[in-house]
């Protein structure tokens, strides 16, 4: 849920980007399953919460937020992996 410069800049590995701003009246077509579990975070907390409000709207059954990436302890990786 973070802009495209931050998620290069450091994101957990394996993750994918939909920023926030992104999030419509459709579903992300990166989140075809509505039952699947979504892990959501941004760079502090504020989009998160924001998106996943958004993607419980559309539909989404298994969200997760988490709060932002500046709290994370795991690995982080940059650039587009």
């Amino acid at each position: 849920m973070r802009t495209e410069q931050e998620f290069q800049e450091g994101h957990i590995p394996h993750a994918v980007n939909i920023p926030n701003e992104t999030i419509g009246k459709e579903p992300p077509e990166l989140l075809a399953d509505k039952d699947q579990m979504i892990l959501v975070y941004c760079r502090s907390g504020r989009r998160s919460k924001e998106a996943a409000q958004k993607l419980v709207d559309l539909g989404y059954n298994n969200i997760v937020e988490f709060g932002g990436i500046i709290e994370w302890k795991g690995e982080v990786v940059s650039g587009s992996h």
